[in-house]
């Protein structure tokens, strides 16, 4: 019989009442080893309904109180790591140390929102007339929803609630129905440091959760990771039940490689940035664009280190890149190499045939690498999410920068080059919101904004950062203007002179 992962509400387990559940599955046997319980729209509700509750006082509660929490919080979490990335691994298929990486990377949100009371510092200006002073101060929204992605099942959540809760909201999140359990391993860890009851509450479910929480009068806020489509439908259908927004979509992440680059160095970017996680990443390199005559040269060496790949079991430590999550998004996988060469692509390594001995029933699918790989086909201009990398060529900078900008993805973008001149034009002219210079996966640091442009994000803020905390506080000014202590009413002293 297999687990049953339920809800997390009010600081507890709260057992799925609507009878409707999902099957978990461990992507390097294909065996269902746990359901998932999916909650109904009355489900929702009471974990709103909690959430509001407990806003009543965790909104007025100090940031010394909050941030206390968040320090224990993180000694938990560090503590036990090893424990949730084991989760990520035999849920989402990830190996241990790409699991291990991505509870690191939630860490760091962590970290700032512990430090949240220099971001929440107001501003004040005095005498703007006559004893007239103007402050500006930041207060929280009240009860705000996290939906987020199998790809990070850690990580991603831990871009939203940290600084959500230590602005003083409080937080329902909905993560994916594919890897569960770490989010309520993670709840679990809030409670032991001393989170009250209702302030972090977890709902499974499919679209019944989703389409609740983002018409639920009482949730003032929605953040979103996804695949575009979906991000474009939780943004249009929030805001029109007037809620902010901040919807992450997907991606198609180019590599530039200029002339001088260094190719050795750029192939193991290409290599790592592209296959890592097996490619299940909106940050995943998917497209090298290649100047030049260094075309050749690049895709030999790419293909020279992506046949060395060991892939296997995630829990295994000679593993270096697991399966993917469903059989279904392998199969889906997997089309695209298939079809690539009728579309006009060289198809250099192709890893659809790929088994691993002794797990024959996993979700499996090997190293594709393609080549000359044309605008028109659709390995290009669809976002796969797996270990398929395609490499264009462009004769010119200019001519590479025009096809990376013709995307309508703007999410991550990255150049390889030895010349400063040409990184600076590159980083000013691309059309993308994050940039890497012979970086190939730029995802900023906790301390600044993760976003994208064009049909990589919906909404005005990016998450974590400065953005992070703008999105989960709203605005206030006040004007005061106090009387001279020396105009009080005759007969109060207030010990100073009467002076005018």
């Amino acid at each position: 019989m297999t687990n049953i992962v339920n809800h997390w509400i009010g600081g507890k387990t709260a057992e799925g009442a609507s009878g409707t559940y999902g099957p978990v599955t461990n992507p390097a046997t294909g065996e269902v080893t746990t359901r998932v319980a999916f909650a109904s729209v009355d489900e929702v509700d009471i974990a709103v309904a909690v959430a509001k509750e407990a806003y009543l006082t965790w909104g007025q509660s100090s940031l010394a109180q909050r941030t206390t929490v968040l320090f224990k919080f993180r000694a938990l979490l560090d503590a036990h790591r090893d424990e949730i990335a084991a989760l990520i691994t035999a849920e989402h298929g990830k190996v241990h140390s790409d699991a291990l990486g991505e509870v690191a990377r939630g860490l760091e949100i962590v970290d700032l929102a512990c430090g949240i009371n220099v971001q929440l510092k107001g501003e004040l200006s005095t005498e703007v007339a006559t004893r007239v002073d103007v402050s500006s101060i930041r207060q929280p929204l009240g009860v705000v929803a996290g939906i987020t992605p199998f790809n990070f099942p850690a990580m991603v959540p831990m871009w939203m609630f940290p600084l959500a809760i230590a602005c003083g909201n409080t937080f329902v999140l909905k993560p994916s129905e594919k890897d569960p359990s770490a989010a309520v391993r993670i709840a679990e860890l809030l409670t032991e440091a001393g989170l009250p009851d209702g302030v972090f509450n977890v709902v499974h479910g499919d679209k019944v959760a989703v389409d609740r929480l983002l018409e639920h009068p009482d949730v003032k806020a929605v953040s979103f990771v996804g695949s575009t489509p979906i991000a474009r439908y939780i943004h249009t259908t929030a805001s029109a039940n007037g809620k902010r927004v901040q919807a992450l979509g997907g991606a198609k992440n180019h590599m530039l490689v200029l002339p001088d680059a260094d190719l050795d160095a750029a192939a193991d970017a290409a290599v790592s940035a592209a296959y890592g996680s097996a490619g299940e990443r909106c940050m995943a390199i998917s497209a090298v664009v290649a100047v030049g005559a260094v075309g050749d040269e690049l895709v030999e060496k790419i293909r020279e280190r992506a046949e060395k790949i060991k892939i296997g079991p995630g829990d295994d430590p000679a593993s270096e890149m697991g399966p993917l999550i469903t059989k279904a998004h392998r199969d889906k996988v997997a089309s695209y190499v298939e079809g690539a060469a009728a579309e006009g692509c060289e198809v250099v390594l192709d890893g659809t045939g790929h088994t691993v001995d002794g797990h024959e029933d996993g979700h499996w699918i090997g190293i594709s690498l393609l080549d000359r790989v044309p605008t028109t086909a659709k390995a290009y201009q669809d976002e796969i999410f797996g270990p398929v990398l395609c490499v264009l060529r462009a004769d010119t900078y200019d001519e590479g920068v025009a096809l990376i900008n013709a995307s309508p993805f703007g999410n991550g973008t990255a150049i390889f080059t030895r010349d400063g001149g040409a990184a600076r034009r590159f980083q000013l002219e691309i059309e993308a919101g994050m940039v890497g210079v012979n970086v190939p996966i730029p995802v900023p640091v906790g301390y600044h904004s993760f976003g994208g442009w064009k049909d990589s994000l919906f909404g005005d803020h990016h998450i974590y950062g400065n953005d992070g905390t703008h999105f989960y506080t709203r605005g206030k000014v006040v004007t005061t203007r106090w009387p001279d202590p020396a105009d009080a009413p005759a007969g109060v002293d207030l010990g100073f002179p009467r002076n005018h």
